[in-house]
């Protein structure tokens, strides 16, 4: 009866006294509300829409003051809705849009600007993309920044605002994995604008990064630093700054990333490439080398010499050659530029290491059809101290040289000659020696099987006594007190005084018997030897090439074999004991 008189204000103190619930008295507002809305009381319908926050929907009422005239209505409305934590997202979008159709800055401030994130009665990320849409830099910047958003407050400084200066300042003030991230995805665009002022944040976040102090976070521990690798690829059009970068990295933090140094040399490389001022020019080849004899290049050598090749820096790639022991390249190049003394020195410094570099030599300078006597005397000089060639192969070499007389290697065929006649009369001499020593040791043998012998000794070789029976007598000449060979002998077969020498022999025998069937490094030493004949003398020493005793074999033959391998061991019978 009372909402058909319109009487809305007793229906509701009525249902008040009749402790009417809170959705009756919902209803009652909201009928309140659409009474005064079609009478046109906006101001009042709104607030009756007011209180019935929580249990009407509140599309119902947004969909009644969409209308422009009616913006304020809405606001009060969407502001309530906002204090009770009742809004979403695009009630937040409608009530900022709300307030920047009515430029009302203050009121915009107020929303905003709580005092802690307790107070915050709408989505920041909403809010700061709508803020940002409208223009409200200032704004959306306050909320990013306070509720820590940090992408957010970076793309408006940076995309909109344009404030460089501010961005890279921001990021001095983050934590270190944000500010790392960060760099990562503004570093080009700060490098382009501002590179002094951004290297200088790089060298300090890639060595013992702390944020500044007007930071809010708890301030890194120390040793946080990032890998300054990934960060080359900001420096593309900076060069400079990227040099700096580089040069500060590598001697502040020497257990850099390889790819610091890597980067350094090709820089530098370039530099010196492209430089045309001398004195400049020579600065930037010793910054090359000094850095390439820094060490770091050991693991990555072929990458340092394709970069010292690409950029023609000779002096490097001689360097790295030495280092990766090429000799062969480093002789090839300075055959190539024709620089004879340096083919010689490059001989007499690794010559030692790789004695082939000498014929190679002389091979370069037989082919040379100018003068070039004195660098062929100063190789023949050494190929004849170290017997490097035969001189049949020599001659051989120098043929091929039109302007290579015999002078030229007169004095070498010379010298070579009389060592080889002096080495003929020693062998001669030796082989004499040999000779008379083994008829001597037959003679001794045979005498020792088919005569007697007399034993004349009248001390003892141990103790030097005149001699007692009961003694000890022995094929070899010594002779012994029975009980001073008892004492110290350690075989009743063998003469103490001669066993250690017959035991040398033995030895050598044995040796011998085992390496008879060494035929791949019989093979082996052949080849690598520069003495040929020695190596075959001495296997024909070891009875390498002794005939086989096949089953096949007369016995007269298995005889004859066994008398001349048992020689060696017949020398040893004069030291058996006597019966």
């Amino acid at each position: 009866m009372l909402f058909r008189k319109n009487l809305f204000e007793m229906a509701i103190n009525l249902a008040k006294s009749q402790h009417l619930d809170s959705d009756g008295l919902a209803q009652i507002f909201m009928q309140y509300g659409d009474h005064l809305y079609s009478k046109g009381n906006h101001d009042g319908a709104v607030q009756q829409y007011i209180r019935t926050i929580g249990k009407l929907e509140p599309s119902y009422v947004i969909r009644k003051f969409l209308d422009a005239q009616r913006i304020h209505n809405l606001t009060a409305y969407l502001q309530t809705l906002h204090r009770q934590s009742l809004a979403n997202a695009d009630h937040t979008t409608l009530l900022l849009n709300c307030y920047t159709k009515l430029k009302d800055s203050s009121k915009l401030e107020e929303f905003i600007k709580t005092k802690s994130e307790s107070e915050v009665h709408f989505d920041v990320e909403i809010a700061i993309k709508v803020l940002r849409q409208a223009g409200y830099y200032s704004h959306a910047l306050y909320l990013a920044e306070n509720h820590a958003h940090h992408e957010w407050y970076l793309k408006i400084q940076l995309e909109d605002i344009k404030n460089y200066q501010e961005a890279l300042r921001y990021i001095g003030r983050l934590p270190f994995e944000q500010a790392e991230s960060n760099m990562k995805r503004y570093g080009k665009i700060l490098m382009h604008h501002i590179p002094e002022q951004m290297t200088q944040l790089l060298k300090g976040l890639c060595t013992d990064y702390q944020p500044s102090l007007e930071g809010r976070g708890d301030r890194e521990a120390p040793g946080c630093r990032a890998n300054s690798e990934e960060f080359i690829p900001i420096f593309a059009n900076n060069p400079r700054e990227l040099k700096a970068f580089l040069e500060h990295m590598s001697e502040v933090q020497p257990d850099s990333p390889q790819g610091i140094y890597d980067t350094l040399l090709e820089l530098r490389l370039q530099n010196w490439a492209h430089e045309k001022d001398p004195q400049i020019k020579e600065k930037l080849h010793a910054e090359a080398i000094s850095l390439l004899k820094s060490g770091r290049f050991c693991d990555v050598f072929d990458k340092a010499l394709v970069l010292c090749q690409m950029h023609d820096f000779q002096d490097g790639v001689l360097y790295l050659y030495e280092q990766g022991k090429l000799y062969q390249q480093i002789m090839h190049y300075h055959m190539q530029h024709e620089q004879y003394r340096q083919v010689i020195a490059v001989c007499e410094r690794h010559g030692e290491q790789e004695p082939s570099l000498w014929e190679q030599a002389l091979s370069y300078f037989a082919r040379k059809e100018e003068d070039c006597k004195e660098y062929v005397a100063a190789v023949l000089k050494h190929i004849e101290n170290k017997n490097l060639m035969p001189p049949l192969l020599v001659v051989q070499t120098l043929a091929h040289n039109s302007t290579a007389t015999l002078s030229v290697i007169r004095d070498y065929l010379v010298q070579k000659l009389q060592k080889q006649s002096q080495q003929i009369a020693q062998d001669e001499l030796r082989v004499r020696r040999y000779r008379e020593e083994t008829t001597r040791i037959r003679q001794e043998i045979q005498e020792l099987k088919a005569s007697p012998k007399i034993f004349q000794k009248t001390k003892c070789s141990i103790c030097n006594s005149a001699l007692e029976l009961p003694s000890v007598h022995f094929l070899c000449g010594h002779s012994f007190h029975q009980h001073c060979f008892e004492s110290y002998s350690e075989s009743d077969a063998d003469c103490p005084t001669c066993l250690p020498e017959n035991r040398k022999v033995m030895d050598m025998i044995r040796a011998q018997e085992q390496k008879q069937d060494l035929h791949d490094q019989f093979q082996h030493q052949l080849k690598c030897s520069n003495d040929s004949f020695s190596v075959i003398a001495d296997y024909f020493g070891r009875g390498v090439f002794n005939k086989l005793t096949l089953l096949t074999d007369p016995p007269t033959a298995r005889l004859s074999v066994s008398l001349e391998s048992g020689l060696q061991r017949d020398l040893l019978m004069h030291s058996r004991r006597g019966t």
